[in-house]
Formats: structure tokens, C-alpha cells, sequence
């Protein structure tokens, strides 16, 4: 075992041997000494003005003392294994000698030039020495992420990168810049390294892997004034005085001191002392916390797919960018009578702090914006309009308090207020204070009464904000969480077709009919509601629903559109007028008669022979049973078959990764000889009293270096699983747009735009390969059908269910498929 990892891992031992040996001879837990620390450390002091080159390298195997010796080493160490895994040895050392040099190069480059016109930040850091083990295993592990799968590669750039940003914006120390720049040149590295197969910097993602960074970045962002509690050196990051509200042990302020600051000069130590003078009490406290944690909740919201916490982080961030261009803008040009100087570069570093506190939340608020249609569960509107009541009514509640009963108590004001500069304060009050650094105290509370009104009107609208989306995003709306469990229990008790587990997804709305015993699950795009197969129940309530629904659908100005229906709701809807078309054939194999004898089966009996050759054995089993390195394999293997395709990845009736975690559906997977993935397939059940019928076959991946043969190997297997459990039938399901040949194919309007969407999506989705490859089965065919009203509609009911399969498709993309389909017909 020892032998295996240093012959695996040379590298992450010598590092860590390295990390241990020197800390004990420079002073162990109690870190280095002064004279350890100007010898060995780097940065601009050392580098340029000593003349010690060599300092980038030797920092590179100093640390801390205390818990941060502990803390990194142990990340370090595992850091450097990952990226020695993937780049191999030779490849790791080179990337921590180039990306540990020219991370430090760069960033005392960047320090002189900013020394040589007098910019305060620079200045200030000139003399502080660097003891940094992780700019070289930052720039290691980010030119590594070039070496994994797309999957991986993405975690790490975004999670990577965006920490070592909010480490630069909050700590501000020379050596945060240092991993920053080493980050890039490890990106830049790795492109360089990967010679062959080299992937493009930016790849798309699947839904769930969107969801997963993009809330990454919203948390990380949230947690960054924690990294000023766990600094131990002067901060001089532009957002470090949001952090020093956070701290217990925060020094108390003179009067003096405090008026001495009153002035437009940009000096580190007033804005340290201006946001301490503005803290005084638990109410100013949260007033900078609450948003933070408002972004936190934004960000488990996202992570579970809510568009309404995209839209939290979307507008608490515009909010965020706002204050900072008013406070560090707009304020600063006020005339104030200052006797102190101001320095002539104060304004370019005025600018650069306006132009990173307003840019970094508005760039996470794009980001948010521009991945919206990754977030498809909407909470009810009746529950968002209570919310956004909720907010305004405390919102202008609280600013009427503060004007009103602000006034009345002018006299415990210092110096005492009158109405308009009560008027001109109210922003502030809702601002967390460190957006008020470059902002003078005009005045001050002075009795009980004035104090709790200043210190509390903001924290009650940010509670209520808060508090709000808590409720909001943590209990998924009532009425869709409710309407869920009830069609749950329709389809369990009643029963419902094949393809009736789609209703159970998340995105789709419920509605029941009266009697309660049939429900329809659907989605609206686009004024047309889009069912997810046929209503749910008893055949003659859930076929009575027909009508009852489009009734319904009519009453809210919808145009019901039925999809993926058997024959016998096609009737029902051709009953009332409407129009039905074949959309597709359902294959459904029956277990009972599951034989691979004969020679039209020899090619699936001869992928199964060479599955077993190669070691794959079946397991019937659930996402959640799977170990924790063979879920991510899953995800690995789906993310890669996204990222391959040319268009977003599809949903509605065909599952992600988000519908595997579900316990009711059912994989079979192909296990190697190591326990690794080689394959997977994901069955949907179908009920009929409470009992397990049928199963719908529905995720289908391979990993990229599997045999073609897997997916016919898990089939052939699940079959066998399902005659041994006495289920009646097996469906695998339909190919989206595709059928068997017909004799007298259908001509109308509808049929041609069907065959048009199917053409233009089969070169990237491959319908007809994936139908051509189901027959291989033998199966018996079923057609599906679509029913809606009228022909007037068509247009947009084409683009509604495209819309509906890739919810991902931009504006302009549906623009050119309408356009480019009228032109067809």
C-alpha cells in the first residue's frame, strides 16, 4: 500500500514531508519568527527591494501557526494529490514552479507600478511579507482541472476561482492577489499542457450542473466577509469593512478619533474606524449580516432548481451594486468642508473601490439572469405576490417610522434633525454599513428612543425579507406541494398509462377535477398549457377530465394542449372537436414472453456476451443506494453526453440527472470490476392498487469508454428482473418526434411541422437513431398521440413544445425556428 502511493503520489509526499519538516524547524505551531519570515517570505519587500528572487519558491513551504499550519496542510496535501492524479508527476511540479514564480512575478509587478503613483493599497503592503503555500497549489490544481472530465473541470474552475476572488476582495493581503494571478496562469497552463482532446474553456452544462455553479458562486460570494474573522493581519481588501462588522473582539472608538475622520480622505484606518463608529449595537450588526444571509437562502434555492431564488439573488445583488455606486459614487462628489488635504490619486482609488463594490454583485446578478431558464420550479403566484406585499408594506412601514417618529424625537438627535435630513438619512438605514465607509456622520442618536429607531428600521425590513424567503424557498409553494402528494396518490391508487410518471417531476402544475378523482399535470409556456401525458385516475374519471381540464384551461385564458395521450383520450379529445395526431410509437415489451433465442436477436445476445467478457454485472437498484463515488460517476458520465450535444439539454418527458434522485424510479446499472459506472438506465413504474405493474425505461448514459453494447446488456437484464418479479409489461418508452414507418403517413399542417421539429433536432438529439435502436426488442408498438383545438393555434403550440422540451432555448433561437418553420410550410 505505502509502495503503491509513493510510486502513485511522489509529489503530494515530498510537499507534505516538505510542509511538516519545515514547520518544525521555524517554530512548529507558533509559526515563524520575524527573522524567519523576512528571509524566506516573499513579496515586493523581498523581491525588489532585497533582491531575493528565489523568495517565491521557499513561501511556497512556510506556513502559519496555530489552526492554519493544520488547516494547510491538510488541504495542500490533498489539493496536490488531485491535481497529481490527473496531470501526472512531472506535469504537477511543473505547474507548481511556473504557477507559484509568476503568480508572485505578477502580483509585485502589479504592487510596483501601483508604488510608483502612490496607490494607497500597494503602499500600504509594500512591507508585508507572503507565507503562502497556496498560491502554487491553487495555480497546480486549477492547470489540473484541465486534465478532468467536464464534469469536474467546472467545480473546480468556478469554486477555485471564485474563493480565491472573495479571499482578494475581503482579506485584500498581497498573497490573495498572488493566488488570484496564480489561478489564471494555471488556466492558461493547463490549456497549454492538454495538447490533444483539448476542450474549450467554456462548455455547455446539463440543468442540475448549472444550478450546482451557479449557486456555488452565490454562496461563496455570501460567506466572504467570514474570511476577515479568520484573518489574522491588517485587511485592506475594498469589501474588508463588511467583514469587521462580523468580529467580536472589535476595538472601541474615540470621539476624537471618529471626528477626525469626518473628511473625504481615503485612509484604510478611518474606513476601519468609520465602520466601527457606525456598530454600535447588535441592530447595525445584522443590518450587514441579514443580506448575506438572504443570498445564502438565495443560494439553496437555487440549488433545488426555484427560480424564485434566482430572482432573490438577482435583485439583492442589483441592490447591493446600487448602494455601492450611490455610496462610493455618488456620495464621495458631495462638497464637504474637509481642512484635510486630499491625496491626488484618491479619486483613481475611489474609482477602482466603486468600480469593484458595484461590479462583483452585478456581475453575479448577470450571471444569475442569463442561466434563468435553468430554473424551471415556479413557486404559485398567490405565494410570491404575499411575499413582494410582505416586503413593500414593512419596507414603507418602517421608512414612514423613521421620518415620522424620527422627527418627533428630533431632540435626542446630535445635532438636532429636521425632517429633510431625516429625508436625506433613510437610505443609509437600510444600507449594511459597510457601504457607508466613504460616507460622514452628519449626525448621531443620543437618547434611548433615537438609538433603537437608527440602529432597527433596517434590520425589521431585512428580517421580513428574510424570514420571507425562507418560507418562500425552503416550503415549496403549498398548492404545488400539496397538488403533488395528491396526484401521487392518484397515480398509486388509480393508476394511470405508462407514461404517467412524468406528472411526478418538478416544473409541473397540478389541477384536479371536482370530484377529485382524476388530476392533469401540466405546464404553461407560452399561454398554452402543455400536459405531461394523459390525466391521472380511473379510466372513466381520468377520461372525463378531458374536457373538464380544457374547460378549465379556457377560464384562464390558456389554450389546453394534450401530449403524449393514448388512443382512448385521443377519442375523448376528438370527442369535443379537437384534433388528434400520432406523435410516436411507444414500445412496450411484455417480460412473461422475454426470450433472446433466434436469429433476429443475435445482435443483442452478442452485446451481452461481450458485457460479460468484460466483467459487467447488472445491479437493480436506486440512485440513493449507490455510494457516494458512484453517483458522482453518474452525473460525470450525463454531464459529458450534455456537453457533447450542439443544443441544450432537453426535458419534459425525458429525465436528468434531478429525476434520478427520486426513490420511486428504479437503475439498472453496469458495474465493472472496480465498482465503477459503465452504464446506467432509469425505469419510471406504473401502479394499479397500490402495486407495481409495468416499468417505463427513461435515463439512458454509458460511460465514454464503454462497449456500445451496454445499454442492450441493461435491457436484456431488466427484462430478465422484471419476469422475475411477475410485472405484466416493460415500456421503453418513446423516441420524442419519431415513429415506425407508416403506410399512409399523415400530411396535415400539424403532422408536417412535427416531422419539421423532428428533422432539425435529429442531427443533435438522434430520435430516429434512439427509436431504430428500441426495435432491436422486438416490441409491440402503441401509438401516442398530441390532441389541440384548432389548426389557428399551431404556430404557437409548435413553439410552446419546443420551449417545453428545451426550456433552455433563447429568444433568438425561437425566433429563427418560428420563422424557419412558417417558411417550411
Amino acid at each position: 500500500m505505502i509502495r503503491r502511493t509513493l510510486r502513485r503520489s511522489p509529489v503530494t509526499i515530498v510537499v507534505f514531508v516538505a510542509l511538516i519538516i519545515v514547520a518544525s524547524l521555524t517554530g512548529g505551531l507558533r509559526g515563524p519568527d520575524i527573522g524567519v519570515r523576512l528571509a524566506f517570505a516573499t513579496g515586493y519587500g523581498q523581491v525588489v527591494q532585497e533582491g531575493r528572487w528565489w523568495t517565491p519558491l521557499t513561501s511556497a513551504f512556510l506556513t502559519e501557526g496555530g489552526w492554519q499550519l493544520v488547516a494547510v496542510v491538510i488541504v495542500a496535501t490533498g489539493l496536490i494529490w488531485a491535481s497529481e492524479r490527473a496531470l501526472g508527476s512531472l506535469r504537477t511540479i511543473l505547474a507548481f514552479v511556473v504557477t507559484g514564480v509568476l503568480g508572485v512575478a505578477f502580483g509585485v509587478s502589479i504592487q510596483a507600478i501601483g508604488i510608483a503613483v502612490g496607490e494607497v493599497w500597494s503602499v500600504r503592503g509594500d512591507q508585508i511579507p507572503a507565507i503562502d503555500p497556496m498560491t502554487p497549489v491553487v495555480g497546480t490544481l486549477v492547470a489540473a482541472s484541465a486534465f478532468y472530465g467536464h464534469f469536474w473541470r467546472g467545480r473546480i474552475r468556478v469554486a477555485t476561482i471564485s474563493t480565491v476572488l472573495v479571499f482578494l476582495l475581503y482579506s485584500g493581503q498581497p498573497s490573495d492577489l498572488y493566488r488570484l494571478i496564480a489561478a489564471f496562469v494555471g488556466l492558461a497552463l493547463g490549456y497549454l499542457l492538454r495538447t490533444k482532446d483539448q476542450s474549450p474553456l467554456w462548455r455547455r452544462s446539463s440543468h442540475h450542473e448549472t444550478r450546482v455553479l451557479v449557486s456555488v458562486v452565490i454562496a461563496v460570494a455570501a460567506l466572504g466577509p467570514v474570511v476577515t474573522i479568520f484573518s489574522d493581519r491588517a485587511r485592506f481588501g475594498p469589501l474588508a469593512p463588511l467583514g469587521l462588522l462580523l468580529m467580536a473582539n472589535q476595538p472601541t472608538v474615540s470621539a476624537t478619533t471618529a471626528e477626525q475622520c469626518q473628511s473625504l480622505t481615503f485612509a484604510h484606518g478611518c474606513l476601519r474606524t468609520l465602520a466601527l463608529e457606525r456598530i454600535d449595537g447588535v441592530g447595525p450588526v445584522l443590518l450587514t449580516v441579514l443580506p448575506l444571509i438572504a443570498l445564502l437562502v438565495a443560494a439553496i434555492s437555487v440549488l433545488q432548481g426555484q427560480r424564485f431564488g434566482a430572482w432573490l439573488a438577482i435583485v439583492v445583488n442589483v441592490a447591493m451594486s446600487a448602494l455601492a455606486a450611490l455610496f462610493y459614487g455618488f456620495v464621495p462628489l458631495i462638497p464637504y468642508n474637509s481642512s484635510t488635504p486630499i491625496r491626488p490619486f484618491a479619486a483613481v482609488e475611489r474609482s477602482l473601490d466603486l468600480a469593484v463594490c458595484t461590479l462583483v454583485p452585478l456581475v453575479i446578478a448577470i450571471t444569475v439572469f442569463v442561466n434563468l431558464k435553468h430554473f424551471a420550479v415556479r413557486m404559485s403566484r398567490r405565494i410570491i405576490l404575499t411575499y413582494l406585499a410582505s416586503v413593500a408594506i414593512t419596507l414603507f412601514a418602517t421608512s414612514g417610522l423613521y421620518l415620522g417618529l424620527g422627527w418627533l424625537l428630533r431632540d435626542q438627535f446630535r445635532p438636532r434633525v429636521s425632517i429633510a435630513d431625516l429625508a436625506a438619512d433613510l437610505p443609509d438605514r437600510f444600507a449594511p454599513v459597510g457601504f457607508l465607509k466613504l460616507e460622514p456622520l452628519e449626525f448621531a442618536p443620543v437618547g434611548p428612543g433615537a438609538s433603537i429607531l437608527y440602529d432597527w428600521v433596517g434590520p425589521v425590513f431585512w428580517i421580513v425579507v428574510v424570514i420571507g424567503a425562507l418560507v418562500v424557498a425552503l416550503r415549496p409553494s403549498r398548492q404545488v406541494a400539496l397538488g403533488h402528494a395528491r396526484a401521487n396518490q392518484l397515480l398509486r391508487r388509480g393508476g394511470g398509462g405508462s407514461l404517467s410518471y412524468w406528472s411526478m417531476w418538478k416544473g409541473n402544475d397540478y389541477w384536479f377535477s371536482a370530484d377529485g378523482r382524476a388530476a392533469v399535470a401540466y405546464r404553461v409556456v407560452n399561454g398554452i398549457a402543455v400536459t405531461a401525458s394523459e390525466p391521472i385516475g380511473a379510466p372513466e374519471p381520468a377520461r372525463a377530465a378531458i374536457s373538464e381540464f380544457a374547460r378549465f384551461c379556457d377560464d384562464n385564458s390558456w389554450i389546453a394542449f394534450y401530449y403524449g395521450i393514448h388512443s382512448e383520450y385521443a377519442e375523448a379529445a376528438m370527442d369535443m372537436g379537437w384534433e388528434a395526431i400520432i406523435i410516436g410509437d411507444e414500445t412496450i415489451v411484455y417480460p412473461a414472453e422475454w426470450s433472446t433465442t433466434g436469429k433476429h436477436w443475435q445482435d443483442v445476445r452478442t452485446s451481452i456476451n461481450r458485457a460479460e467478457r468484460e466483467g459487467l454485472t447488472a445491479r437493480w437498484t436506486t440512485f440513493s443506494a449507490l455510494t457516494l463515488r458512484q453517483r458522482l460517476q453518474i452525473e460525470e458520465i450525463s454531464e459529458r453526453w450534455v456537453a457533447e450535444k450542439g443544443l441544450p439539454e432537453m426535458g419534459f418527458t425525458l429525465g436528468g440527472i434531478d429525476e434520478l434522485r427520486d426513490d420511486s424510479v428504479r437503475l439498472m446499472v453496469a458495474i465493472d470490476s472496480t465498482e465503477g459506472i459503465a452504464g446506467v438506465a432509469s425505469w419510471l413504474p406504473s401502479f394499479s392498487n397500490g402495486q407495481t405493474i409495468g416499468w417505463t425505461l427513461d435515463f439512458m448514459r454509458r460511460a465514454p469508454d464503454g462497449s456500445n453494447g451496454v445499454m442492450e446488456f441493461l435491457i436484456a437484464r431488466a427484462a430478465e428482473q422484471f419476469r422475475a418479479d411477475g410485472i405484466q409489461f416493460m415500456s421503453l418508452s418513446t423516441a420524442p418526434l419519431a415513429r415506425s414507418t407508416s403506410p399512409t403517413p399523415d400530411n396535415t399542417v400539424m403532422a408536417r411541422m412535427l416531422r419539421y421539429i423532428g428533422n432539425r433536432l435529429e442531427p443533435v438529439y438522434g430520435f430516429q437513431s434512439l427509436f431504430n435502436f428500441k426495435r432491436k426488442f422486438k416490441p409491440q408498438f402503441a401509438p401516442i398521440y398530441m390532441a389541440y383545438p384548432d389548426s389557428l393555434s399551431l404556430p404557437t403550440i409548435a413553439l410552446a413544445l419546443a420551449r417545453t422540451y428545451v426550456p433552455s432555448m433563447s429568444l433568438r433561437q425561437a425566433l429563427k425556428f418560428v420563422r424557419s418553420m412558417n417558411k417550411h410550410n
